[in-house]
């Protein structure tokens, strides 16, 4: 059986609208004697999509950001580059990679390891759009010896990065 509710309980609750006070009444209602809403002829936005080559251009620029680094380099604040002194000289010479330390770099390090992997795959890229049949065929030869030229140099130069960064990797 439903609770009953009590009538008089509610009514006997003080409202807004029970004030004695003259004043409330006037500020009430007297604005809105002569004010009135305005008519608006307001239109929706429309949004088109984006071509397919600036989403592609976000996307890259969004793996760039990612593989680089960024994030570290705005928390930790590391410097652009490094420098240490000769033991046999003296001299200050700079040093672009973080020796030893592998969950550390220097912005300058980020930065040339993101552009590589960024290099790497627009290889693919290259050497999957060189397998479309509808391109000439000396087209064909140029993306795909540039994917795989791209894709080599790329493999190249990480790995050197990794063994700069980590003398004894894969030895």
């Amino acid at each position: 059986m439903a609770p009953k509710v009590e009538s008089s309980a509610a009514a006997s609750s003080p409202s807004e609208f029970d004030s004695i006070d003259p004043f409330l009444h006037i500020l009430r209602f007297l604005p809105y004697g002569f004010l009135r809403v305005p008519r608006l002829r307001l239109k929706l936005p429309s949004f088109s999509l984006p071509s397919a080559m600036t989403v592609f251009a976000l996307v890259l620029l969004a793996y760039f950001v990612v593989v680089s680094g960024f994030v570290y380099d705005v928390i930790v604040e590391p410097p652009g580059i490094g420098s240490t002194q000769d033991p046999a000289t003296g001299a200050v010479r700079p040093v672009v990679f973080l020796p030893g330390r592998v969950n550390g770099q220097y912005i300058i390090e980020g930065l040339s390891s993101g552009f590589m992997f960024v290099l790497g795959g627009l290889g693919l890229i290259m050497m999957d759009l060189a397998l479309d049949k509808n391109r000439a065929r000396s087209v064909r030869i140029s993306l795909a010896s540039a994917g795989i030229s791209s894709v080599t140099i790329s493999y190249v130069m990480i790995m050197l990065f990794i063994r700069i960064k980590i003398p004894a990797y894969l030895r």
